[in-house]
This record gives C-alpha cells, sequence and structure tokens, in this order.
C-alpha cells in the first residue's frame, strides 16, 4: 500500500513541479528497503507512465513544446544509458552519497536562490 501512496504523491509533485521520480520515488522505495539501483530502475520505467498522463493532459492545455520536447527529450535519453551504464560500476553507498549531495544541493539552491 506504501509504493501505491508514493505512486500517487509523486504524480501529483511530478505535475506540480516537474520532477517526482528523483525526488519521491527514489528515495522513498530505498526508504522501504530496496537497492538504489532497483529504485533508480523502478522509478524511471515509473516516471515513463507518469510523463505520458502528464504531457497528454498538459498538451490538452496547449503548454507542450512538441520542438523543444525532442531537443531536450533525445539527448536525455543518450544520457540515460550513459547514466545507467556509469551507474552500474559505482558501489550502492557510493551511489546513495552521491544522490544524497546532489539532492542537498539542489534543495539549498532552491532555499538560498
Amino acid at each position: 500500500m506504501a509504493v501505491v501512496f508514493i505512486g500517487l504523491f509523486a504524480g501529483f509533485y511530478g505535475a506540480l513541479f516537474g520532477v517526482g521520480g528523483g525526488t519521491i520515488i527514489v528515495p522513498a522505495l530505498i526508504w522501504l528497503g530496496q537497492r538504489p539501483r532497483v529504485a533508480a530502475a523502478t522509478s524511471l520505467a515509473a516516471i515513463g507512465i507518469t510523463a505520458v498522463a502528464g504531457a497528454v493532459f498538459y498538451a490538452w492545455y496547449g503548454e507542450v513544446r512538441v520542438l523543444y520536447a525532442l531537443l531536450v527529450g533525445i539527448p536525455a535519453a543518450a544520457g540515460a544509458l550513459l547514466g545507467t551504464a556509469f551507474q552500474q560500476r559505482l558501489h550502492n553507498r557510493v551511489l546513495t552519497g552521491l544522490f544524497a549531495v546532489l539532492l542537498a544541493t539542489i534543495g539549498l539552491k532552491l532555499v538560498i536562490g
């Protein structure tokens, strides 16, 4: 049941701010006992579903810029392949530590401006 709540919250949060997988799903799944690699892979699969649902609704309101989506999305897909290959070479503690540093840095930047 906790996983369903995580999905609902991540979808809402993701649509509201354009994020959700890395800031909600991954930490929550790790908290529930999943290994970081499993949490990241599961998040990416879930985000695919969430992204389609959100994009369709935003498109309904005329908010999607398809050219920009392609210009960002295609290189992002290549980056995801590279990131996945690199992630497989990191120890779980290193991966979790780097992720924590990233989230803390983003949080500080948002608060401090």
